[in-house]
């Protein structure tokens, strides 16, 4: 098995969004803001090589909504998905298996293009089964008003209309031991319903793939929660589960949104889980 980082491309976010009720006093000294109250945000993918199979976790937001859509995010940088899988001699069209960890338009948005004539739109990966789970399809495809404006239908339907959808069983526990991708899940309500985060044992370790259940380092003390997640008060209590098991067996948490920290792993302290070392990709990966 090889693991491979994928930078689909950067964005900013207001910082008091992300951090919900914690002062910007507190939250601007580990995600400084810009004059707009904009902070850095990655949408950093993971590429899994095993075997036959090539899997991407998440995609980014791809590139097929409009100039005025992407203003209100303030992209910057130079990375994009292709130039990512380019990087490691791959193309779109290698991809076996596209694993979305939840259906926001920041996580799923580059699995769908525009067709050739853009008449309509079409699957982004050709060859891959696309995965995600049936509760959380649901949650997406009816969506409630708070969330609706993340879960665009041309992101989430045309999945479905091309036959390339999949569902991940989930049975009675909130951890998967072992998924039809061969890699653990942990299913979290507290963001959206049914947010999947992949444990991946790579090499001795257990690499997470964070996704919007730790989206810095700089949520890793408890109450920072987002502003985005639906339900704060279990965020709370995923997160604690998920935090204390983490520094107990030295998991090394991969950051989807961190523009700055790729790779980090935490410990137990007095004052609770807090940060303990920081890792490029290339030092783990």
């Amino acid at each position: 098995m090889k693991l491979y980082p994928i930078e689909t491309g950067n964005f900013k976010l207001d910082g008091g969004a992300m951090f919900g009720v914690v002062p910007k006093s507190i939250w601007n000294k580990t995600n400084p803001a810009d004059t707009n109250n904009l902070i850095d945000m990655a949408a950093r993918s993971l590429l899994i090589e095993d075997g036959n199979r090539l899997i991407l976790i998440d995609t980014g937001m791809g590139n097929k909504q409009s100039e005025k859509f992407f203003g209100y995010y303030s992209l910057w940088g130079s990375h994009s998905l292709d130039s990512s899988l380019t990087k490691y001699g791959f193309h779109r069209d290698d991809i076996t298996d596209v694993f979305l960890t939840h259906l926001h338009f920041d996580h799923c948005g580059g699995a769908i293009q525009w067709n050739k004539d853009k008449t309509g739109y079409e699957p982004a990966f050709k060859n891959a089964k696309f995965w995600t789970n049936e509760n959380h399809w649901q949650w997406a495809t009816e969506p409630n008003s708070r969330e609706k404006a993340s879960f665009l239908t041309e992101n989430i339907l045309p999945m479905q209309q091309s036959g390339q959808l999949h569902f991940i069983p989930k049975n009675s526990s909130d951890f998967l031991e072992k998924s039809a991708l061969d890699f653990g899940i942990f299913f979290v309500d507290g963001h959206t319903e049914k947010q999947m985060i992949p444990h991946i044992q790579y090499k001795g370790k257990t690499i997470v793939f964070c996704a919007d259940l730790l989206p810095t380092a700089g949520h890793i003390p408890i109450p920072y929660v987002m502003g985005y997640d639906t339900r704060p008060l279990l965020t709370m209590d995923e997160k604690t589960k998920f935090m204390h098991t983490a520094a107990d067996n030295n998991y090394y948490l991969f950051l989807e949104h961190d523009a700055h920290n790729e790779i980090i792993t935490v410990q137990h302290t007095e004052k609770g889980v807090r940060l303990n070392e920081v890792f490029s990709c290339a030092d783990i990966l």
